[in-house]
């Protein structure tokens, strides 16, 4: 059975539609999503009410906490911060709502989701180094944890209290590995490809794929402009960064 792993939506209507364009094609066994469904982006109500219904999981990531008024500003660039404040009172009742109901981590098919580190979801840490990975190999006993939070396409294989960096398009998961995968972004992509990203988990195969999209990044850059919010916001689309 192969599923779809999607994150950090960002309110990139553009990049979602892509997205959901090929998960038609491929027509997974379920969706999931990783959390930040909003912020950054000018579609946060259109890019929920577009996934919801396919979804069977989701957590909720930092950015729709900041939109609902449940984590402070303080920490976030002045860009993210003013496009948190906009998303705030752009969101319908019923979809900030929704975003409030969202657990911090899931488990799911036998995989851990999460939108930032298993072992303090809460904290709104990263995960970019071996280093990193070691520490949050301990905050879940699942053979697979998949996480999103920094955009970069990446996962780190743990075999006998060692791990390895993996950046490959193809993860094979080994008998006796452990893995903790983090999946790309659909709206806000940041590893200097500006396509959108999502992974396709081959649970059977054991195969965990990153799927790479073009998108009407033109639309979406115009879309965010019209609405107000800060124009870098737009212009990083087009770079992937």
């Amino acid at each position: 059975m192969v599923h779809a792993i999607l994150s950090d939506l960002h309110g990139n209507l553009e990049a979602l539609e892509a997205v959901l364009a090929d998960l038609d094609r491929v027509k997974p066994a379920s969706v999931v999503c990783l959390g930040d469904f909003v912020g950054y982006g000018a579609s946060p109500n259109e890019c929920i009410e577009r996934l919801k219904p396919r979804l069977e999981e989701a957590v909720i990531g930092n950015h729709d906490l900041a939109a609902i008024g449940k984590l402070a500003l303080r920490g976030f660039h002045e860009d993210a911060a003013a496009a948190a404040r906009w998303t705030g009172a752009a969101l319908t009742p019923g979809n900030r709502a929704w975003l409030e109901s969202l657990p911090y981590d899931r488990t799911w098919r036998g995989a851990r989701l999460v939108h930032a580190t298993p072992r303090a979801p809460a904290a709104w840490r990263y995960v970019l180094s071996v280093r990193d990975a070691l520490v949050e190999f301990g905050g879940f006993e699942e053979r697979v944890c998949f996480i999103g939070h920094s955009h970069f396409p990446c996962a780190f294989d743990w075999e006998e209290g060692d791990a390895i960096f993996l950046r490959s398009d193809e993860i094979t998961i080994e008998p006796g590995h452990r893995y903790l995968v983090t999946v790309g972004s659909v709206g806000q992509p940041r590893d200097g490809d500006p396509r959108a990203c999502y992974a396709l988990y081959d649970e059977r195969a054991g195969v965990i794929r990153n799927m790479r999209l073009e998108y009407d990044v033109d639309g979406a850059m115009r879309r965010i402009l019209a609405a107000g919010l800060p124009s870098f916001l737009a212009e990083r689309l087009q770079w992937g960064e």
